[in-house]
Formats: C-alpha cells, sequence, structure tokens
C-alpha cells in the first residue's frame, strides 16, 4: 500500500483536504472526510473480494482516497466535485507512482463516482459508484430529515 500511502502524504491532496475538513466542520449532512473514503475503499474492496472482481487493493483504495478530492472546488468555485477531483488526481497519481492504465482506471472511477451509468458496472468506477452510496447510512443520521436526497439514494437499512 505503498503508493496509497503516497496519495495521503501528497501536498495536494493534503491541502485539498484541510480545506474541504475546514470548509465541512459546521456541516450537519455528510461529510468528506477520511473516515467517508476508507468507508468507500473498505466497502468497494470487499465487493471486489466477494466477486472475485480481480481489482487490486491499492488501485480501489487509491480510487477511494480520491474521489472527492474535488469537492472543495465544488463548493468554492461551482465546479462539479467529479471534473475538478479528476484534474487533481491525475498529479497526485502520477506522483503516487502509478502506471498511466492504472491512472486512467482510477481517474474513471473518480470521475463517474456519480454517474448513474456506472451503478451496475463489474468495474472499479462502478465499485466506487455502489460504495459511495453505502457508505452513507441515513437511517441513522440525525440530519435525514432535512437532508436534500431522494428517497430512491437513501440508505434506510445496512446492505450487505
Amino acid at each position: 500500500m505503498e503508493r496509497v500511502n503516497r496519495i495521503c502524504e501528497h501536498p495536494v491532496w493534503k491541502w485539498h483536504m484541510e480545506r474541504l475538513a475546514e470548509y465541512e466542520k459546521d456541516r450537519i449532512f455528510c461529510r468528506h472526510g477520511m473516515e467517508h473514503l476508507l468507508d468507500v475503499a473498505r466497502i468497494a474492496y470487499i465487493e471486489n473480494l466477494e466477486n472475485n472482481r480481480g481489482i487490486s487493493k491499492e488501485i480501489i483504495y487509491g480510487a477511494a482516497l480520491l474521489h472527492d478530492i474535488g469537492r472543495y472546488l465544488q463548493y468554492t468555485e461551482g465546479i462539479p466535485h467529479e471534473k475538478a477531483g479528476e484534474e487533481l488526481a491525475l498529479e497526485i497519481l502520477k506522483d503516487s507512482g502509478f502506471s498511466e492504465e492504472e491512472q486512467e482506471e482510477i481517474l474513471e472511477a473518480v470521475s463517474r463516482h456519480r454517474d448513474k451509468d456506472t451503478k451496475d458496472s463489474s468495474q472499479l468506477a462502478g465499485l466506487i459508484y455502489r460504495a459511495d452510496k453505502q457508505s452513507r447510512i441515513c437511517c441513522f443520521c440525525s440530519a435525514e430529515p432535512e437532508c436534500n436526497w431522494s428517497e430512491e439514494k437513501k440508505n434506510r437499512q445496512i446492505r450487505v
């Protein structure tokens, strides 16, 4: 997991994660910090193992750690975070030692993690899409009544 740790040590990743934490410190709805990123990674990795997808742990964790990296720019500049994240992730992935093929796979997952067309995909983008949604347990959230997620998106049960 050396390359995953390089992501966490990367100055661009750290800077954006610090800004995001500051921006979301008073947010009552789902936050996008390290807990969420690791939840997404773990859920995606479990599905990967259970369904014999064969995607490496480092690729899954890399995509999970980067999928919301552009969120601060969405808040401050109105750029959709999946698009901002794709741009930021490229520099981080290059510096962290991922091959061009791995970079493409992770960048697709970052840029498409909100795309409903990936919902049923067996590829990395589909894993990250589903794990991102499953990581939110709405039935235990005190802010759920004010949440603008549609009923279709809300997780009212723990899913396996």
